[in-house]
């Protein structure tokens, strides 16, 4: 699957390029005395011919990167050769299933590598497999690996260094969210990524569920009527807060098997501290985005479809106690976006730490509050139902007009492979939405309302605010 033309790959090419491939592999196999077995003669019609593979490399085997590459590893058009991870192995990791507990998952990169080699053992007659191989460094996997994929989950401060370099070079790529740390490095990311004609996907996975889609589907229909405004909220953060709001004094060793420098990339340097790894880094602002950047890309993402947004006009935020070091323990933030053809403005207010908005009037006494509430001019719908449930009994849910999803993953898969864009591509949704959730942690440092103009980047208001925009890269881990 590999492309080594110097023309901008678009689907369409790349879907020749596939089939050139085979033909030159054919013709070279019968010069060779060889044969190629058509993909019906070698079993099961899941199969693929190595040919056709996408071959893909995990950078960040954290929890969240483990279980993307379990699920990538499920698809028999991937083959993943290579792992990357500054960790050597360790345990107290997320375990996003719970099975194990909140922090039990044992990850890093020889983790990742026992679990790659494990999976394609298992389907080899000699029950051996040791195909994969494991990397500190991601500018060495990317010079040594002709990937044709990439999957990203490292920290977010090290998001936009990484994608950018994988972009450069043609590869297609998975990133978790938030899609970068900084306003101006996902508006970088999406013009790299529209130019280089590759498949991308975010990570948030909620974007492929019916319930998105159904979601959509009601709001067009009219069923609310005009919606002008939006009420998301998200529970107390799920990873430790921080006890700190300076920096550590304690300075002690890094344990054995983790490169700090290499953790730290692009970030400036400090002493390692068990407060920041191996997943507590969401609560400094040096490299993580606190809840809005990271669950408000969840959150929002069917609110930016449904309500069709562009860029904000404005962005005010608040917050509890705030310091220059960690995220506040909660913050709200009111982002107010222009008339959009026949959609009138709206108000989308957010609120984290705990905080919610008032309880709906027409929720039952005893209704739970879901934690996005789209208010119309005709009616509210609150997750995806309409409030009151007497409601929801008796509304005639318009016809499906979008396609239902296959998977997060299969989007993402199937756009390798020459499909549709999948549905947190760069260029059509992820890079905007990255864009503004972190506009709003730019208004929660600066501590006012700043006037937004998203077509030049630039806050119009503050001029001081705008280098918040930004960052500073350490020497050497600068975006090529």
């Amino acid at each position: 699957m590999k492309n080594h033309s110097s023309t901008q790959p678009t689907a369409l090419n790349r879907s020749h390029k596939g089939i050139a491939r085979r033909e030159f592999l054919t013709q070279s196999a019968a010069a060779a005395g060889l044969t190629i077995v058509p993909r019906r003669v070698l079993g099961r019609a899941s199969q693929v011919p190595p040919s056709e593979k996408i071959t893909l490399a995990g950078i960040g085997l954290g929890g969240q990167g483990m279980q993307n590459i379990e699920a990538l590893l499920a698809f028999p058009e991937i083959q993943v050769v290579a792992v990357c991870d500054v960790d050597r192995e360790r345990d107290n990791y997320l375990s996003w299933t719970w099975s194990q507990g909140r922090e039990q998952r044992r990850c890093g990169r020889e983790p990742a590598r026992r679990m790659v080699d494990e999976h394609y053992a298992r389907q080899q007659r000699s029950g051996q497999y040791r195909g994969c191989k494991a990397y500190a460094d991601f500018r060495e996997l990317l010079t040594n690996e002709d990937v044709d994929a990439v999957m990203i989950a490292t920290p977010d401060h090290a998001h936009a260094v990484i994608t950018m370099a994988a972009l450069k070079r043609g590869k297609h790529v998975y990133c978790e969210k938030p899609l970068t740390y900084s306003v101006a490095e996902a508006r970088r990311v999406t013009e790299a990524a529209r130019q280089a004609g590759v498949a991308t996907q975010m990570g948030n996975q909620g974007q492929a569920a019916d319930s998105a889609r159904a979601v959509c589907e009601m709001i067009w229909g009219g069923a609310i009527g005009p919606v002008r405004e939006v009420q998301v909220w998200s529970p107390a953060r799920f990873w430790k807060w921080s006890l700190y709001e300076d920096l550590p004094k304690e300075t002690p060793p890094a344990p054995q098997g983790l490169d700090w420098d290499l953790w730290l990339g692009p970030a400036a340097q400090r002493p390692y501290h068990p407060e920041y790894h191996p997943w507590t880094w969401r609560n400094w602002w040096a490299f993580g985005t606190g809840v809005l950047g990271d669950l408000g890309c969840h959150k929002l993402s069917t609110v930016f479809k449904a309500l069709k947004l562009g860029q904000p006009m404005s962005v005010e935020a608040s917050s509890t106690k705030l310091n220059s070091e960690t995220y506040p323990l909660g913050v709200l933030a009111r982002f107010e976006f222009p008339a959009r053809g026949d959609m009138p403005p709206v108000t989308l207010n957010w609120y984290d730490g705990g905080l919610k908005p008032p309880r709906p009037p027409e929720l039952e006494p005893d209704g739970v509050m879901r934690d996005v509430i789209y208010v119309g001019d005709k009616g509210k719908i609150m997750g995806e139902r309409l409030i009151p449930e007497s409601r929801m009994e008796t509304y005639q849910r318009p016809p499906q007009t979008l396609p239902r999803s296959p998977g997060h993953y299969h989007e993402f898969v199937a756009a390798c492979r020459g499909g549709p864009r999948a549905g947190s591509n760069f260029v059509d949704h992820a890079g905007l939405l990255t864009e503004v959730c972190l506009l709003g942690n730019v208004s929660v440092r600066a501590q006012k309302k700043l006037a937004w103009d998203g077509a030049n980047l630039r806050i119009t208001n503050d001029e001081k605010a705008n280098k918040l925009l930004h960052r500073e890269y350490r020497q050497g881990w600068e975006i090529e």
